[in-house]
């Protein structure tokens, strides 16, 4: 393919990556985000595989049929409620990809600038006046240059790669969700990435293969810092963390593309990246938490209970059939139904949406409350009701509907907990205190769906179920909307 050739299809295939996070953005043209992001990606590595400089192809075409393969049969037999621990997954692949491909610039370097650009030689420029070296000693700046993509590629790769591992045994439950807190472990991180630094100035100072080593006790200290920053935050969190190592993963394949000179993986990469961060700024809002908060980890280090009531709530929870609940939705006018990560595990997304239409058929207004933290991944809870064909416009954000909740005669709360803990509010000692939540509690009456009383995945107590107008549904989330189903008129 010729280089001309291969720019017109790098900047067709950036246009369709920006394209699909437009589409992305509402639930009515995700399906058309989709489709662009997909055909921008097919339209990348083709130009990638078939570029003038590719060759050895016996061994490229069959890894990447290999690699698509393996992707089709995950796209197939993934389910919905798994979809969080393979985004982790995948996140770690883009760890790993970039430390193997700055290990191989490294030990097979190759040119990463063009001498004759203009922008080159500004930073040559630089380089010269900030190393002591000559403007016009190209080899020596063009080094420099390619040391430092590598050094830094590196070490976002690992922690990327280990922080997302860690972020998939937690997602997965293998790992426990609890934060595991190291005595100074703010000192334990700073002082790794000081010895990061130092090991960076060797690196950049070694002659030959000599930087073999720092390089290699970098990428270690690294991973244990991806490790370490991801056990250190609590189960809460995870939605922030999975959107935290969606932008690590973006600015790793950007530092990816440096080190190849390939300037759609840039772009891309700045997009991943740049996105990436600015959902986790609004899933931070939405826990009126600070990024910072978060990645230095320390959420739900408490026992549970709140400080104004070390006993936990009191009260008496009161329990209700699901003959009553569905008695109650008939006589209802207004219901908001509030989806958590119980609806995905239950996988009663399905069921819901028969109720819903049901309901709807007998004139009773339903809609849905989403809160930006529900399930394990941002935006699981829409995706989950997009696939049960809940329509789009009865599915709200919380800023949207929080206000409505005092004129609705029945809110049904479906295996969420955290994001409906009045303790938000009315407990300062909470470790959830000024955290928005859904106040579900104002409405005239809420059912909530639990297996137990146990506490949500924060492991904070939630003194709704204590509510005077709040009743328990025991039970599988699945057997119980199955028999509120049961009890509609069809």
């Amino acid at each position: 393919m010729a280089n001309g050739l291969m720019t017109v299809s790098y900047v067709a295939a950036a246009i369709l990556f920006i394209l699909s996070l437009g589409g992305l953005s509402r639930q009515d043209s995700a399906r058309r985000g989709n489709f662009y992001g997909a055909a921008g990606m097919a339209l990348a590595i083709l130009a990638s595989v078939f570029g003038a400089h590719v060759n050895h192809f016996e061994y490229l075409i069959p890894a990447v049929l290999v690699g698509g393969a393996v992707g089709w049969m995950l796209a197939v037999r993934v389910e919905m409620t798994q979809m969080p621990e393979l985004v982790a997954v995948l996140h770690s692949f883009v760890g790993m990809a970039a430390i193997l491909v700055g290990y191989a610039s490294y030990l097979q370097p190759a040119t990463p600038l063009d001498a004759t650009d203009q922008t080159f030689q500004d930073m040559q420029a630089v380089l010269g006046n900030l190393f002591g070296r000559a403007q016009n000693d190209y080899s020596s700046a063009e080094h420099t240059v390619h040391l430092l993509e590598i050094f830094v590629g590196v070490f976002i790769g690992a922690v990327t790669f280990t922080g997302s591992v860690v972020a998939f045994g937690k997602l997965r439950g293998s790992i426990s969700g609890k934060p595991v807190m190291l005595p100074a472990r703010h000192w334990l991180n700073l002082f790794g990435l000081v010895m990061s630094v130092f090991l960076g100035h060797l690196f950049l100072q070694a002659t030959g293969s000599q930087g073999l080593f720092p390089l290699l006790v970098m990428t270690a200290i690294a991973s244990l810092m991806g490790v370490h920053l991801v056990m250190a935050i609590g189960g809460a969190d995870m939605p922030v963390v999975v959107s935290m190592l969606n932008s690590y993963s973006g600015w790793a394949a950007a530092a990816t593309g440096f080190m190849l000179s390939n300037d759609l993986l840039i772009v891309t990469g700045a997009l991943v990246g740049s996105s990436g961060a600015i959902l986790s700024y609004i899933m931070c809002r939405a826990m009126n938490r600070s990024f910072i908060s978060v990645i230095m980890g320390g959420f739900g280090t408490g026992s549970g209970a709140s400080s104004s009531a070390a006993g936990g709530p009191q009260g008496e929870a009161v329990s209700i059939s699901a003959e009553e609940t569905a008695h109650l939705l008939v006589e209802a006018r207004e219901v908001i139904i509030v989806p958590g990560y119980g609806m995905a595990v239950a996988q009663a997304q399905g069921a819901i949406s028969e109720i819903t239409r049901r309901l709807r058929a007998k004139g009773v207004k339903v809609r849905f409350a989403i809160h930006p933290v529900a399930g394990r991944l941002p935006g699981h809870m829409n995706v989950l009701l997009a696939e049960a064909k809940v329509p789009y416009d009865i599915v709200l954000e919380m800023d949207e509907i929080n206000a409505d909740f005092p004129e609705t005669d029945a809110v049904l709360v479906v295996g969420a907990n955290d994001t409906v803990n009045p303790s938000a509010q009315e407990d300062p000692g909470s470790p959830i205190a000024g955290m928005p939540v859904l106040e579900v509690w104002k409405a005239r009456t809420v059912v909530v769906f639990k297996r137990s009383m146990a506490t949500g995945y924060a492991g904070v107590d939630n003194p709704l179920f204590f509510k005077e107008n709040a009743r328990m549904l025991f039970g599988d989330a699945k057997k119980s909307v199955d028999s509120i189903l049961a009890h509609l008129p069809s």
